[in-house]
C-alpha cells in the first residue's frame, strides 16, 4: 500500500556494462558450483513484460503515496509474456540446477512459464489460483480467480464452488496484515535455512515481511561463518544488501541473459503449454445400445484441475459446450467401433490463442481412463502443435 514506499523513492543505479560483465561471469560460477540454488523473486522481473513493480519510480505503491494515476495502461497479466528473467529460470529448473524458488509475485507468470509446481512457493498468492479451504483442493484458471473487490479485503470468496465437496472456494492473494500460507513459507524455509548453498534476489526490495526472511535466513548463515551466500540484484538498495557475498544494480533481464551466456545455455522462448485430457466412460447399456460420456477438461501436471477452455463443439454434432464440464453423451460400442471423435476447441484466447481441432481415438482398453495431449502454443507464429502423451 502507499504507506509503504516513499514520496520520493530511493533511486535507482545501474552497473556499467563491464561491472554487470564481470559480477555476471561471478554468479555464473557460484551457479555452477552449488549443490542447492535457490531463487527469491519480487516485481522486478515483470516489470519488462508491462507489469508494473510497487517501489519503483512508476511504481504502484510509489504512485499512490505521490497522489498520482499511471499515465499509461499497464499490460493485463493474463496476457503479459513472460520475461527473459521468467524464461531463464525455467531453463536452469529443467537443467537441474535451480532447486527450488520463492516468489512474491502474484500475476502468475512463474507458472506459466513453466515453473513446475513443487518447485515454487507463491508466499504472496496467484491471481490465477483458488483453493477450497475445506478440502484443499486447488483449481489453476485463464482469468482473474479473486475475490470481488466490493467485498471486505479479508473476504476471499471467490462464488464458484469446489466440484469436490462443493464447499466455497477462496482466492490465493494475500493482503497487508493477512498471515502468509503457512504449507507455502514452510516449504520455503526449509530450503533458505536447511539446504540453500546460494540464494539469487531478483527484483525485490526485501522490504516486505515475514517474506523477506527467507533470503534473510541465507545471509544469517553467510554472517555465522556459513558457506552459503547470498546474491542481491535490484535498481535500488535494499536492507539485505550489506549480507550479500556479491551485489548487482541492474534490470534483471541484462543479468540473466549475461549470466546464461557465460553458463552456455540458451534462454527458451515462451511457449503457451496446455494439458488436456479427454476420458470416455461407460455409463451402461450393451452393445449398440451401450451409452457413453465423454468429458474434456483442462489439468496440470500434477493433477490440478486448469481452466483454459471457452468452449468445446464436437464436429458433426450440433451441441457446442459452453461451461464445464464438457461433456458429450454417445451412444454405441464407440471402443469396438474405433470411433474417432473430432473435438474443436476454443481457448480464453489471452494470446491470440486460434482454435484447435483435436482428433480423439477411442480405445477399448482407454475406458475410464484420462488420455492426455499436451498442446503447445506459440505466441510469436500463432501456431499449435499438439502431442497425445502417457497419463
Amino acid at each position: 500500500m502507499a504507506w509503504t514506499a516513499h514520496k520520493v523513492p530511493l533511486p535507482e543505479l545501474v552497473e556499467a556494462s563491464n561491472d554487470l560483465d564481470e559480477k555476471a561471469r561471478e554468479l555464473a560460477n557460484l551457479i555452477r558450483t552449488s549443490k542447492h540454488f535457490i531463487v527469491f523473486t519480487g516485481a522486478g522481473i515483470s516489470t519488462s513484460a508491462g507489469i508494473p513493480d510497487f517501489r519503483g519510480p512508476e511504481g504502484a505503491w510509489t504512485l499512490q503515496a505521490q497522489g498520482r494515476q499511471r499515465t499509461a495502461a499497464a499490460v493485463s497479466t493474463l496476457q503479459a509474456i513472460p520475461t527473459a528473467t521468467h524464461m531463464a529460470l525455467v531453463e536452469l529448473q529443467n537443467q537441474g540446477l535451480l532447486k527450488y524458488l520463492v516468489s512474491q509475485n502474484c500475476d502468475g507468470l512463474h507458472r506459466r512459464s513453466g515453473i513446475l509446481p513443487d518447485k515454487i512457493s507463491e508466499l504472496h498468492g496467484n491471481n490465477t489460483r483458488e483453493i477450497c479451504k475445506d478440502c484443499g483442493k486447488e483449481y489453476i484458471r485463464d482469468f482473474r480467480a479473486v475475490a470481488d473487490d466490493t467485498k471486505s479485503i479479508h473476504d476471499h470468496r471467490t462464488g464458484r464452488k469446489c466440484t469436490i465437496c462443493s464447499g466455497p472456494l477462496h482466492d490465493t492473494i494475500i493482503n497487508f496484515t493477512e498471515p502468509l500460507p503457512a504449507r507455502e513459507l514452510e516449504l520455503a524455509l526449509e530450503h533458505a535455512q536447511n539446504k540453500a548453498d546460494l540464494c539469487l534476489v531478483l527484483g525485490s526490495s526485501l522490504t516486505v515481511t515475514p517474506a523477506n526472511e527467507i533470503p534473510e535466513a541465507v545471509g544469517n548463515s553467510r554472517r555465522r561463518g556459513g558457506g552459503a551466500k547470498l546474491v542481491i540484484c535490484n535498481l535500488q538498495a535494499t536492507p539485505l544488501d550489506g549480507m550479500a557475498e556479491l551485489r548487482v544494480h541492474a534490470k534483471t533481464d541484462e543479468l540473466m541473459v549475461r549470466v546464461m551466456r557465460e553458463l552456455g545455455m540458451e534462454i527458451p522462448g515462451f511457449v503457451l503449454r496446455r494439458r488436456l485430457a479427454v476420458t470416455t466412460v461407460e455409463v451402461g447399456g450393451q452393445g449398440r445400445g451401450q451409452r457413453c460420456k465423454v468429458v474434456v477438461s483442462g489439468v496440470d501436471v500434477d493433477g490440478t484441475p486448469v481452466s483454459f477452455l471457452r468452449s468445446v463443439k464436437m464436429v458433426n454434432n450440433r451441441r457446442v459446450v459452453k461451461a464445464e464440464p464438457f461433456a458429450f453423451d454417445l451412444r454405441g460400442d464407440v471402443a469396438e467401433e474405433g470411433l474417432e471423435l473430432q473435438l474443436e476447441l476454443e481457448f480464453m484466447g489471452h494470446y491470440g490463442e486460434p482454435n484447435l481441432e483435436l482428433v480423439h481415438g477411442v480405445q477399448d482398453n482407454e475406458l475410464g481412463v484420462a488420455v492426455v495431449y499436451l498442446l503447445e502454443y506459440n505466441p510469436y507464429n500463432g501456431e499449435w502443435k499438439t502431442t497425445r502423451t502417457k497419463q
